[in-house]
């Protein structure tokens, strides 16, 4: 035997013997079937393992240690990448074993946090600490596979495949993140990637932000505030087309504060209103998220920083644009369709809509304060009369014969019905307008016409006068007077506006205003010939 064999035995030796005392627990070896048993007892010191480059979670009070090699009692280190070698006549897989159980990990008790799953916001790729301490564990086990080992490993699995996922689920325990969190961690994570993203606004029910209104007036409008309102002539060119909306508009209406006047009101089916200035800029100023359904109407109060709102989610919101705060809030039993503020205290307002009945509210109170109910299912409009004292109702009632409670004037004080027998052709009356002069108002009609009435009891109807030549169509589309009473202005369910002369009943003009049913107009309080539009398409469009 020479020199070089016996140095190579003596070197075989040495490597059993430290590999022997490596270990630490009691380490299951594969037999030939794949199954793992015990057969060793012999300690290995901890922070050692087979893969190179990790970091093993330690025991209470040892110091981890970082494995790159492995050290015999001697005090001769061996490389890892020898001791994985399957040459020589050796299997490294029948001789480096998996530890038989898990090894304890102690984690530090901590007081779980404040902030809720449901609530915070948590990258997709976060990982809980307790997750990544059990995989670093996990992995630093991850050592090259010879193939007799990647055989008996499958044949585990087929033999034994049910116990082993068992406990390897047990055992590595991953924190479960509920769906809804899992859904809002992929949404912000598309959103994030993406560039184009369209501006969302505020959700229904949050808070508004404050709408700042400078204390000066638009150059525009300071020349007329102070003289005497000029004759009303008839508009020909599109200043503004205002686009925001993203359904129908309902309706439109100017600031009653003369000096404010350059700020417009809208009201959509996409369950929001709008703030515009649409004599300056024609930019929208604010947008308002109160509804959780379509805004069917709203009004501003006749200070000018307020807005009464209301829509087909039953609610109602007083908002003040100076603080963006709700300053009342009340829900009412049936979907609204009109609001009306009285005339004299602007405390108190009207609202109607798909119920046999009217409230009026008192915002001091926030609570309702009468009733006006009749035999009906929808009250359209509503128009006050004399300052406060009466007020006049439309709604969807109508016979074959006669239009009986189609228009009804009532008692604002006392809830009692005045009059029934106001209009008595078989048309409902989807809105109604007061003329700014003479003691008439005017009602629009689904028999395609407007029909004038008196004030006065007993409301007569005018059969000399009716202004026709529009369609409405079911539209519930709007008219209005002109500040001077010499023109009336009207929408049409093809797109079109029209103007009448108030004393003649003639067509003064006609203009091709939008694609879709024009529903709403409204004249400018102080500038004369300047006209807002709005349409069933979602869009409006400024006149002068």
């Amino acid at each position: 035997m020479t020199a070089r064999t016996l140095s190579l035995m003596a070197s075989l030796v040495a490597y059993d013997d430290s590999d022997s005392e490596a270990e630490t627990e009691h380490a299951g070896s594969f037999n030939a079937t794949g199954q793992q048993k015990d057969t060793s007892g012999v300690a290995r010191p901890p922070g050692q393992d087979f893969a190179s480059g990790t970091l093993d979670v330690p025991k209470a009070g040892a110091q981890p240690t970082k494995h790159g090699s492995c050290e015999d009692p001697g005090g001769h280190r061996l490389p890892l990448a020898q001791l994985g070698r399957s040459d020589r006549g050796s299997c490294p897989s029948q001789r480096l074993q998996w530890p038989g159980k898990e090894p304890q990990v102690t984690f530090p008790i901590k007081e779980p946090s404040c902030s809720s799953l449901w609530t915070s916001h948590v990258p997709a790729s976060h990982m809980p600490l307790a997750a990544a301490r059990f995989k670093q564990v996990k992995l630093s086990r991850n050592f090259p596979k010879s193939s007799f080992r990647a055989q008996s490993e499958s044949e585990t699995i087929g033999k034994n495949g049910s116990s082993f996922q068992k406990k390897k689920c047990e055992d590595c325990v991953v924190p479960y993140t509920p769906r809804r969190l899992r859904q809002r961690q992929a949404l912000s994570t598309e959103t994030g990637k993406g560039k184009d993203v369209e501006p969302q606004g505020p959700p229904a029910g949050c808070a508004p932000a404050p709408l700042y209104v400078g204390p000066g007036v638009s150059e525009f409008i300071q020349p007329y505030l102070n003289s005497h309102y000029k004759e009303t002539t008839v508009p020909r060119k599109v200043l503004f087309h205002l686009r925001g909306h993203r359904g129908p508009v309902n309706t439109i209406q100017w600031c009653p504060v003369l000096s404010k006047s350059h700020m417009l009101l809208s009201t959509s089916m996409d369950k929001t209103f709008k703030v515009w200035n649409a004599v300056d800029s024609g930019h929208c100023l604010q947008t308002y998220s109160l509804h959780t359904e379509a805004v069917r109407a709203a009004r501003w109060a006749p200070c000018g920083r307020r807005i009464l709102s209301g829509g087909f989610d039953f609610a109602l919101h007083l908002t003040d644009l100076e603080t963006g705060t709700q300053l009342f809030s009340g829900r009412s039993d049936f979907r609204i369709t009109t609001l009306k503020f009285h005339p004299k205290d602007h405390n108190i307002f009207l609202c109607g809509g798909f119920s046999s009945e009217m409230k009026a509210w008192d915002i001091r109170t926030g609570k309702v304060m009468r009733s006006y109910k009749a035999t009906i299912q929808q009250t359209l409009d509503i128009l006050f009369l004399r300052e406060g004292s009466e007020f006049l109702s439309s709604t969807d009632a109508s016979t074959r014969d006669s239009a009986d409670r189609t228009i009804i004037a009532w008692d604002f004080r006392t809830s009692a019905k005045i009059s029934n027998q106001i209009f008595h052709e078989r048309f409902t009356c989807p809105s109604l307008a007061l003329h700014p002069r003479e003691p008439v108002f005017l009602a629009q009609t689904n028999g395609n016409y407007l029909a004038l009435f008196s004030t006065v009891w007993p409301y007569r109807m005018s059969r000399r006068r009716r202004y026709e030549g529009h369609k409405v169509e079911g539209y519930s589309v709007g008219c209005e007077c002109s500040p001077g009473g010499d023109l009336l202005v009207t929408g049409s369910a093809d797109g079109r506006v029209l103007m009448y002369s108030f004393r003649t009943a003639s067509r003064a003009c006609t203009l091709q205003g939008h694609t879709q049913a024009c529903v709403g107009t409204t004249y400018h309080p102080v500038l004369p010939s300047v006209l807002a539009t709005c349409s069933w398409g979602g869009d409006m469009k400024i006149w002068h």
